[in-house]
C-alpha cells in the first residue's frame, strides 16, 4: 500500500497540490484498494482452479484412463462454479462494465447441461412378454439375450426353455416407484471411480437400496400372472432360472460377460427377491467397474431379466462358432462339464475342449479331456449345490462325439442366421436333448496365439511355470497380487499381475489394474477370459498351484502366447507385447466429455488487443476465463487512472536496464513505504518478482539479430499493414514494462519491441497453491517468421517442464504444484527468456540461425540455472516423484 500514498496529496484537488489529504480520504482509498485486490486475487484462484479442470478434462480426453459420468458432471459442475465466480469478481471489480458475461455464461452452461442430460426413458409399458412373442428386433425391451431366445424360439426350430421376460419398462417402473435413481445418482457421484475400496462402498449400499425397496403392486401382479401362464405349460411349481438381460449390452460392442447376477433354480416364492437380485447386480463392484473402463453410461443399461424353465442339465457348456483368439481359425471350439454349464462359465472348473472342423461333414479335429472334480446340479427344493464328480466319472468326456457334432450344427445356423461369430451356452437333459440358454456375438482377436513348443524354455530366463491354456494372448509384466478372498481386491496395487484359484467373473473388477492374469482353473470360455480378451491383458488358466509358487510382489514377466510366467523382466518379451488399446476412445461416455469439452476447453479469444475480445464472441468458458483474467489486470492498472493517479500509483524500477519497468505494489509486495516515485529493487520482497529479475539481468542481452534484406522488407510490411503494432501508438503498454506484485504473487505485463508478453506466479510454502503462466505473442515479421519463433520458445519450454499450447502466432505455457524452490527457477528461465527472444522473428526463416540461437539460449540457461540440483520429474505437465538431474539441462522425452 506504500505506492499510494505519493499520489494522495493531489487527489482532492484534481491533480494540484493543495497540501496533504484528510485521513478519511486516505483510509477510504485504502479500504477501496483493498477490496479490488481481494476480488482479484478470488479471481486468480478461480481462474487457477478452473484451468487445473480443464487440464484434467483434456487428459481425460486422451483415452488413456477410465472415467464415468460422475466425473464429467463433477467437473462440469466444479469449472463452471469457478468461472461464475470469475465473472462476479469481475463485476466487483468494474460493476457493471462487464455484464454481459452473465448471459454468455448462461447460454455456455444451458449447452452443457443439455448434453448432461442423459437419461432415457425405455418405450412402452409392457411389464412381462412371452417368449411367443418376442423377436431379434425387440432388444430394446427385453435386452440382447432375451431377443436372441425369442427369436430362436420363434424363428429357427431350436430348442430354447420355455419363459418369458422381464422388462426394461419394469425396471423403470419398480425405480420410479420408489425413487432410487436420484439417490443412486447422489451416491455415484461422491465416488472415486479409480478406487476400488471406496466403489466396494458404493457398489455394497447401492444394491442393499434396491433389494429392500418394495415391489410395485401392479408390477408384482404382472410376473406372477406370467408365470402361472408358464405353469401351465411347463407344470405346477415349476422351477425357473433368471439371467440378466441388460439393454444395450452387445449394442454397445461389449460382451458384460459375467458382470451381472443369474439366479437358477427359483421357486414360485422367491421370484421378486430373486428379481431385485439381478436388477440390484446392475451395480456391482464388477458392472460398475466393467462400465468405467468401457466407458459406457449406466443410464443405457437398463435392466431386463429373463424367466424361463429351469433345466437340470446333466452336461453343459459354451460353444464358441470360431476361435474367438484368431481370426483365420474357423474352427468350432466347444468347452464343456458334468452338470450345469455354470461351471465354464464362472471358470470354477477347467473343461473338455472339443475342435471341430467346418468341413462337410464335420469333424472333431482335436479335443482334450480334463479331469472335473465337481460339479454344479439342483437342489430338489431350490437353488444349486456344488458335488463331487465320482472319479471313474472325473476323466470321462462329458459329452459324446455325436453330441460335439450336433452342437457345432447348431453353432453354424446360428452364425449364418445373426450374420457374425456367435457365443452360445447350452444344456443336455436326461434324455440327451440340447437346449440352448444363452446366444450373443462373440468379439474375435485378430492375433494368432503362438506356442513355443519344443523351443528352449530357459532361452529369455528362469521359467517359474509353463502349464494351462491361454484365456487372452500377450505379454504382461508386474509384481504377483495372490488374491484369494474378496477383501483382497481392495488392496489390489495397479500394475499387478492377478494371481487366483479359480477364474470367476468377479475378478474381473480388477482387470482394468491388472497387467495379467494367472489362474489355477477356468478355461477361455469362461466369463473373465472373455473380458480379460476385451481389455488386453494377457491370461493364462488352468496353472496348478499357482497361488503357492508365485509369492506375493515378486516380478514376473507373463507370456500368454507360449504358456510361460518367467522371473523378472524379459525385455526381450516386452518389446514385442502390443500396447493395450484405451476402451474409452469412441465410448458413449467419452463422446459425451468430447461434446461438452466443446463448450468448456477451446481457447477463441487470443489477442487482448483485437476488436473481437468482447463478451459477446465468449463460445466456451475458457474464452470466459481469458476475458475475466486479461480485463482484470486492467482494471487493476487503471485504479490509478479512474481516481487520477496514474503516476503515482505506480513506482518506476531504479535499475541498469535500458528499459523503463513500473511497479505497483498491491498489498505487500515492498519492505516498507516508497515515499517517492521510484523504488530500489532492495526494498522489492515479492518471491517471483525477484526470481524473474535474476533471469533477466543474468545474461546481457546483445541486441537484435542482424537481419538480411527478406527479413527487413518483412518488417516493413507488417509494420505498415498492422498499425497495432507501432509502438508510437498511444498505449500504457507500448513503453513501460508493468509489475503488480505481492509477497508471493507477481504479474508481469510487457510489451518488448513489437511482441506481448505476460507472466503471472504465485509462489509461497503452499506447492498445490504455485503455478506460473506465461504468455507470449507477436512479433513484426510475417506470419510464418512469427509462427517459428513460437514453435522455437515453446519447444523450449516444453523440454523444461512446462505444458504448452500454440495458438496461431502465440505460446501459451503454464506449470503448477511444485515447490518454492523449484518454481523461482522457472521463474529465473522465463526472465532469460523473454529478453533473450527478442525480435528473433526477423531471423526465423534461416535454419542456421534458428539452430545457432537455439544453442546459445540452452547453453547461457544452463549456466544460469546452475549445477545440479533436486528437481521434480515431470510427466504430462504434472508433478511426479523426485529425481536428481541437470536443472540447466532439458528433460528428455
Amino acid at each position: 500500500m506504500a505506492g499510494l500514498f505519493g499520489f494522495l496529496r493531489k487527489l482532492k484537488f484534481g491533480g494540484k497540490d493543495k497540501g496533504a489529504p484528510r485521513p478519511s480520504d486516505v483510509e477510504a482509498l485504502r479500504t477501496a484498494f483493498k477490496d479490488r485486490y481481494h476480488s482479484f486475487k478470488l479471481l486468480l484462484a478461480a481462474n487457477n482452479k478452473a484451468l487445473e479442470i480443464m487440464s484434467e478434462m483434456e487428459y481425460a480426453l486422451r483415452g488413456h484412463r477410465p472415467f464415468g459420468m460422475s466425473f464429467i458432471r463433477a467437473n462440469c459442475t466444479a469449472v463452471s462454479v469457478n468461472v461464475f465466480r470469475m465473472v462476479q469478481n469481475l463485476d466487483q471489480l468494474a460493476p457493471g462494465k462487464y455484464r454481459d458475461l452473465f448471459g454468455r455464461f448462461k447460454d455456455i452452461q444451458d449447452s452443457i447441461n443439455q448434453l448432461l442430460q442423459t437419461r432415457k426413458s425405455f418405450a412402452g409399458d409392457r411389464y412381462v412378454i412371452p417368449f411367443e412373442s418376442i423377436d431379434r428386433n425387440m432388444a430394446d425391451l427385453v435386452g440382447g439375450k432375451m431377443a436372441n431366445l425369442g427369436e430362436i424360439f420363434n424363428n429357427l426350430n431350436l430348442r430354447v426353455p420355455p419363459g418369458f421376460a422381464i422388462t426394461s419398462a419394469a425396471q423403470e417402473r419398480f425405480f420410479e416407484s420408489n425413487d432410487l435413481q436420484p439417490e443412486i445418482d447422489r451416491i455415484l457421484q461422491s465416488s472415486a471411480v479409480d478406487k476400488l475400496d471406496e466403489l466396494y462402498a458404493v457398489s455394497s449400499e447401492i444394491q442393499q437400496l434396491i433389494i429392500r425397496a418394495e415391489m410395485p403392486e401392479d408390477l408384482e401382479r404382472a410376473i406372477r400372472a406370467e408365470y402361472e401362464a408358464l405353469e401351465r405349460t411347463a407344470g405346477a411349481g415349476v422351477k425357473v432360472s433368471m439371467r440378466s438381460s441388460a439393454l444395450g449390452e452387445d449394442a454397445l460392442g461389449a460382451s458384460f460377460a459375467g458382470q451381472y447376477r443369474s439366479e437358477l433354480n427359483v421357486s414360485s416364492e422367491n421370484l421378486m427377491e430373486a428379481y431385485k437380485e439381478i436388477v440390484a447386480s446392475k451395480y456391482s463392484l464388477q458392472a460398475i467397474s466393467y462400465r468405467v473402463e468401457r466407458g459406457i453410461l449406466a443410464e443405457e443399461v437398463a435392466m431386463s431379466v429373463g424367466c424361463m424353465v429351469m433345466i437340470n442339465g446333466i452336461a453343459g457348456g459354451v460353444t464358441y462358432s470360431c476361435n474367438p483368439m484368431n481370426i483365420r481359425d474357423h474352427s468350432i471350439h466347444i468347452h464343456s462339464v458334468w452338470g450345469l454349464p455354470k461351471s465354464v462359465v464362472d471358470g470354477s472348473v477347467t473343461s473338455d475342449e472339443f475342435v471341430v472342423s467346418r468341413s462337410e461333414p464335420p469333424t472333431i479335429v482335436r479335443k482334450e479331456i480334463q479331469h472335473k472334480s465337481h460339479q454344479f446340479v439342483c437342489y430338489p427344493d431350490e437353488g444349486v449345490c456344488r458335488l463331487d464328480v465320482v472319479e471313474e466319472k472325473s476323466a470321462e468326456p462329458s459329452i459324446a462325439d455325436a453330441q460335439a457334432l450336433e452342437l457345432a450344427r447348431i453353432a453354424m445356423v446360428l452364425e449364418d442366421h445373426y450374420g457374425c461369430a456367435q457365443d452360445i451356452e447350452w444344456a443336455v437333459d436326461k434324455d440327451g436333448s440340447i437346449t440352448l440358454l444363452q446366444c450373443r456375438p462373440l468379439k474375435v482377436s485378430e492375433g494368432t496365439a503362438v506356442r513355443a513348443e519344443g523351443a528352449d524354455e530357459t532361452v529369455f530366463g528362469e521359467v517359474l511355470l509353463s502349464s494351462g491354456v491361454t484365456a487372452s494372448q500377450g505379454v504382461g509384466y508386474g509384481p504377483v497380487y495372490v488374491v484369494r478372498k474378496n477383501s483382497d481386491t481392495l488392496l489390489f496395487p495397479r500394475g499387478s499381475v492377478l494371481v487366483t484359484q479359480q477364474a470367476l467373473p468377479r475378478w474381473a473388477a480388477l482387470l482394468g489394474h491388472a497387467s495379467a492374469v494367472i489362474t489355477e482353473q477356468g478355461s477361455a470360455a469362461g466369463h473373465l477370459a472373455n473380458v480379460a480378451r476385451e481389455f488386453g491383458v494377457p491370461a493364462i488358466f488352468g496353472v496348478p498351484e499357482a497361488t503357492e509358487k508365485l509369492a506375493n510382489g515378486e516380478a514376473v514377466t507373463v507370456d500368454a502366447d507360449a504358456l510361460r510366467v518367467y522371473k523378472g523382466t524379459v525385455e526381450a518379451l516386452l518389446g514385442r507385447a502390443k500396447p493395450r488399446t484405451g476402451l474409452m476412445v469412441g465410448s458413449p461416455v467419452y463422446e459425451i466429455l468430447r461434446q461438452v469439452d466443446k463448450h468448456i476447453v477451446p481457447l477463441n479469444l487470443l489477442d487482448p488487443d483485437s476488436s473481437d475480445f468482447k463478451p459477446k464472441n465468449c463460445r466456451t468458458l475458457h474464452d470466459i476465463t481469458r476475458f475475466c483474467h486479461e480485463k482484470s489486470v486492467k482494471e487493476m492498472f487503471s485504479f490509478g487512472n479512474d481516481h487520477h493517479f496514474s503516476e503515482r500509483a505506480s513506482k518506476q524500477l531504479v535499475c541498469d536496464v535500458p528499459m523503463q519497468w513500473w511497479i505497483i505494489n498491491l498489498d505487500d509486495g515492498f519492505r516498507e513505504d516508497v515515499p517517492g516515485k521510484f523504488v530500489h529493487l532492495d526494498n522489492i520482497v515479492s518471491i517471483p518478482m525477484l526470481a524473474l529479475w535474476e533471469g533477466i539481468v543474468a545474461v546481457p542481452w546483445e541486441g537484435p539479430p542482424p537481419v538480411d534484406s527478406k527479413g527487413f522488407m518483412s518488417i516493413l510490411l507488417e509494420a505498415s499493414a498492422n498499425p497495432a503494432l507501432d509502438p508510437s501508438m498511444p498505449s500504457p503498454y507500448v513503453n513501460r514494462n508493468y509489475f503488480m506484485l505481492s509477497r508471493n504473487f507477481c504479474s508481469l505485463s510487457s510489451r518488448f519491441g513489437f511482441h506481448f508478453c505476460t507472466i503471472e506466479a504465485l509462489v509461497g510454502e503452499r506447492p498445490h497453491e504455485n503455478y506460473i503462466s506465461f504468455q507470449f505473442k507477436g512479433g513484426a515479421a510475417d506470419f510464418q517468421r512469427r509462427l517459428r519463433r513460437v514453435v522455437f520458445v515453446s519447444g523450449i519450454l516444453d523440454e523444461y517442464g512446462f505444458r504448452v499450447e500454440v495458438k496461431e502466432d502465440a505460446v501459451l505455457a503454464r506449470i503448477e504444484g511444485f515447490d518454492e524452490s523449484y518454481m523461482k527457477r522457472k521463474l529465473k528461465m522465463l526472465g532469460y527468456l523473454i529478453i533473450h527472444t527478442r525480435q528473433l522473428d526477423m531471423i526465423m526463416s534461416n535454419d542456421a540461425s534458428y539452430n545457432h540461437h537455439r544453442e546459445k539460449i540452452l547453453k547461457d540457461l544452463s549456466r544460469v540455472l546452475g549445477s545440479r540440483d533436486e528437481t521434480a520429474a515431470v510427466v504430462d505437465g504434472q508433478p511426479g516423484e523426485s529425481s536428481a538431474r541437470e536443472e540447466g539441462e532439458p528433460r528428455t522425452s
